[in-house]
């Protein structure tokens, strides 16, 4: 295909819940173009596009792998995406890429919770989608109920393309509601067939359903339709194309991927249903920033216009360096040139370019607007960035990932590879955006942070088979702070006599709690000069020291006034350090007079679970010690329950709600304030904080 040209050319995400069969699909469309020689099987981790030993030890996508085929004089790009609620960043970031999307449902179950959310990315990124209703050949598959439930679950209309012939075991092909033709599957291939007579009522009332909504986009056409006039095939054609593109409706096809059924309907409907990269940009234009003046910048998807791409996703190999995926947006990335990088300012050194067919790569000469390829060892491009022509520069508005829910501790197993842990991991960062990585200065802790405990895992285990580095992995310590309740007043004094000029610092201060959030506040009220005015800064500097230290349990204190108001100085033995000293005394003395308390953090958490687990979850959540705010629909069957919870509560949240709601539950959390904690679990810590000491 060596004339290829942008219109021949479509992309897409493939994106569903985990274990929707998604991966199967894609295999299928593959071996069916010719794209592959064997159907690979994920039993077996053979498949094209789950290739990564963490994905082949547990049968599930961990990352989004592109693949490409041909058929009927197109090229066609598939993103096959995770589905699992741990990994959906990493699908958000591919969706960022493509011009279209294929959702995979499940006959039998609908969607998931995860799905809904994939669903809500697409709605974001406008993605014109075409749904595969797959397992067709599942004992519990309905189609007519399988179509209502889409509708109710996604607020759009569905307008199914194709109806089954017989389902469960006895799924074997599909009725085109075009031509009318059926289609029956042997071994992978279709043969053409006369409708089957029990298929005939599902036909006309899917059939009239199709007819009336092309029909309803336009006014001629409405008016021939009701006049009882037939609709040509291509009035249906462009109708079709023309609902979808402008997302009005959801074209629906039928498969099953465990028996390779339907493929091929699925690839026609593919090329009429999903845009090439000029319609995309005719619905959606591309735009970008002049990276210098800020101005905004349209481009075209024409091998003739200045090139612009963006980096979609970084592979951290440890053999051939950092692979970059691209979208070319505008012009050609060609092999062996120069390209700036607009997100960094830095120029880029472009050798081989290649297509990706999972883990194998195709070399290539060039990359056409809408292409997805692979390009090694660019030394300072990063997922997010913007590739261009140095002449004419751009810069787009990259995906900006979710913050971590779940944090964890990591220590290397072997002791001094501090270093070595922190390196390897800035390359496992690389790789994936949604992992946050950092040293806790008051814990001394190194930080993991992702979202969830199965993704900090698969990142550990890539972090030992790629770089060689171990890790353990434990529950972080929580950034408790302390504060107090009361006023109180105090004298610290430092004397000290030792032959020869000795020390002498004596300061009264008076402590107040501040408003929660205030941190620290430093009054001086020193009159007269009772304390001279270069020793005043360093009683302010012992007490803040000793703040950090607390005085409870070795927490930071926070949310203090002192005000300084009184003292005493020696001509000669008086100091800065006899007066930071005295500060220290001072502040530790009337902390403890002052009703001292610990405070915890509390998380602001957003749980969205099914309706029928909706009692379970709020029931756990009590227990947690939450504060309930507030519950609300969120449509799809689905209940969002806002909540303030204690951090110390939600260190391994992940796991509980997955199996409260049997993997269809999800949440968010994010900082909200301190509160003080209760007295019982205080004295606990307390204690504990003594304990850890005495054995120091």
């Amino acid at each position: 295909m060596a004339e290829l040209k942008v219109a021949e050319l479509r992309n897409m995400a493939v994106v569903g819940h985990g274990g929707g069969g998604k991966t199967t699909l894609v295999e299928c469309l593959l071996h069916v173009a010719g794209a592959i020689d064997r159907l690979g099987s994920v039993q077996a981790g053979t498949t094209t596009t789950d290739y990564e030993p963490e994905e082949i030890e547990r049968k599930i996508s961990l990352g989004s792998a592109v693949a490409h085929l041909s058929y009927q004089g197109h090229r066609l790009y598939l993103v096959d995406t995770p589905g699992f609620i741990n990994f959906l960043e990493d699908t958000r970031g591919a969706l960022r890429a493509v011009d279209g999307a294929l959702l995979v449902a499940s006959a039998a179950i609908g969607l998931k919770a995860e799905a809904l959310k994939l669903w809500k990315f697409m709605e974001e990124f406008e993605l014109p989608t075409l749904i595969a209703l797959n397992e067709m050949d599942k004992e519990m598959a309905d189609f007519p109920k399988a179509v209502a439930e889409l509708e109710r679950l996604l607020k759009k209309e569905v307008i199914p393309l194709q109806v089954p012939i017989g389902s469960g075991e006895t799924f074997q092909g599909v009725v085109d509601l075009l031509s009318q033709k059926a289609y029956i599957y042997q071994e992978g291939k279709p043969q053409e067939a006369a409708p089957p007579p029990e298929a005939q009522e599902l036909i006309e009332e899917f059939r009239k359903k199709l007819v009336e909504k092309i029909a309803e986009a336009d006014d001629a056409l409405l008016t021939i339709y009701l006049e009882g006039g037939e609709l040509s095939q291509e009035e249906l054609l462009s109708g079709i194309k023309v609902g979808s593109l402008s997302r009005s409706f959801l074209p629906l096809v039928c498969t099953s991927g465990a028996k390779n059924i339907g493929a091929h309907g699925l690839l026609e409907a593919v090329l009429l249903t999903l845009p090439s990269p000029e319609e995309a940009a005719k619905l959606k234009p591309i735009k970008g920033k002049n990276p210098k003046t800020g101005a905004e910048q349209e481009r075209f998807p024409s091998p003739d216009a200045p090139l612009s791409a963006y980096v979609f996703k970084t592979i951290a190999d440890p053999f051939a360096g950092r692979l970059s995926l691209i979208r070319v947006y505008s012009g050609m990335l060609k092999a062996d040139s120069t390209v700036l990088n607009a997100s960094t300012g830095t120029k880029e050194r472009i050798g081989q370019v290649f297509l990706p067919q999972g883990k194998k790569q195709v070399p290539a000469q060039r990359l056409l607007p809408g292409e997805l390829g692979v390009v090694a060892k660019l030394k300072d491009t990063h997922t997010g960035d913007t590739l261009c022509a140095e002449a004419s520069p751009i810069v787009f508005e990259p995906v900006r990932f979710a913050e971590p829910i779940i944090s964890y501790a990591i220590a290397p197993k072997s002791k001094g590879d501090e270093e070595k842990v922190s390196t390897a991991l800035q390359r496992i960062l690389e790789e994936d955006p949604a992992l946050h990585f950092h040293r806790d200065e008051e814990t001394k802790e190194m930080l993991l942070g992702g979202m969830g405990q199965l993704h900090l895992e698969v990142a550990l285990q890539k972090l030992k088979r790629k770089f060689g580095v171990e890790v353990q992995m434990k529950t972080p310590k929580i950034p408790y702070r302390e504060t107090i309740t009361a006023r109180a007043k105090a004298q610290g004094k430092y004397k000290k006599q030792t032959g020869g000029r000795g020390q002498y610092g004596d300061c009264w201060i008076e402590i107040e709690p501040l408003p929660r959030g205030k941190g620290f506040e430093f009054v001086d009220k020193i009159v007269g000069g009772v304390i001279p005015q270069q020793y005043r800064p360093a009683v302010e500097k012992g007490i803040v020291e000793a703040m950090k230290e607390g005085i409870l349990a070795g927490y930071p204190m926070v949310d203090v006034k002192v005000t300084l108001y009184d003292g005493s100085y020696h001509s000669v033995d008086s100091s800065e350090m006899a007066f930071k000293i005295a500060g220290s005394l001072a502040i530790k003395k009337a902390a403890m007079e002052a009703r001292p308390v610990l405070l915890e953090p509390i998380m602001k958490v957003e749980v969205l679970t099914p309706e029928e687990t909706l009692g379970a979850v709020i029931g756990d959540l009590n227990a947690k010690r939450a504060k309930v705010q507030g519950m609300e629909p969120e449509g799809s069957g689905m209940q969002k329950i806002t909540a303030l919870v204690p951090m110390a509560e939600m260190l391994t949240y992940a796991n509980q709600l997955h199996s409260l709601t049997s993997g269809r539950g999800m949440y968010t959390m994010e900082f909200s304030h301190y509160e003080q904690v209760p007295q019982h679990i205080a004295q606990k810590l307390i204690e504990e904080k003594q304990r850890q000491k005495k054995e120091q």
